[in-house]
């Protein structure tokens, strides 16, 4: 949010598991966050699988930040 208020665009990448958090924090601070979601867990992956699920998100989350 802090770079949100300064102008500059942002992205948080969070697992699925967190869903209900970040609304309930998004609900709270009435901010809607650019939000990309990943598979959970994280931990415990491979590095190829941490590639595959980056490579996966990549694109989503660079249209995020270059939307007006």
């Amino acid at each position: 949010m802090n770079f949100d208020s300064r102008g500059i665009p942002g992205v948080s990448v969070v697992t699925t598991g967190f869903t209900d958090a970040v609304d309930v924090q998004s609900r709270a601070l009435g901010f809607e966050p650019a939000v990309i979601f990943t598979p959970h867990p994280i931990q415990n992956r491979t590095a190829d699988e941490l590639k595959k699920i980056a490579d996966d998100v990549i694109e989503p989350v660079l249209k995020l930040l270059t939307a007006s």
